[in-house]
């Protein structure tokens, strides 16, 4: 059964975005859409939220997150692809998975930094963690060096 919603993760770095790219480019081909999400996280800072200052800045984050997103959506306009543009605070390993329900895609296509050693050890792989929890395929796609 061919997809027919692809969910691809970013962070706007260079591998989500061309990961963005080719998953839009198998969605125009497969007749797909394509859910583009963006988890953000909320900065923690020491005020009360009475002074104003963590809505002010919570309100910032979220406020970027989804200017760029809309961004990334116009820049593939002429696609001529169904891009839905998903922003949401928290984990991502845990929104991407959540949202691979939410809206029952079949696919997930994302970047991966390739770290390695003491870096990944640090960091993580979110995208390790996807192909190994993942209700559907998973397809990585590598910086290109």
């Amino acid at each position: 059964m061919l997809p027919k919603t692809v969910l691809v993760p970013t962070d706007f770095s260079e591998h989500a975005e061309r990961a963005t790219d080719y998953a839009c480019e198998l969605a125009r081909k497969l007749g797909a859409r394509v859910i583009l999400l963006h988890a953000y996280a909320l900065p923690s800072v020491g005020f009360p939220e009475s002074i104003g200052f963590g809505a002010e800045l919570t309100g910032r984050v979220v406020t970027v997150a989804e200017e760029a997103l809309r961004a990334a959506k116009d820049r593939r306009q002429a696609s001529g692809v169904e891009i839905v543009t998903v922003a949401k605070e928290g984990d991502p390993r845990d929104l991407i998975l959540g949202t691979i329900d939410e809206h029952r895609a079949d696919l997930v296509c994302m970047g991966t930094h390739g770290r390695r050693g003491l870096a990944r050890a640090m960091l993580g792989s979110v995208a390790e963690e996807i192909v190994r929890h993942a209700p559907c395929a998973v397809l990585t796609l590598r910086a290109v060096t």
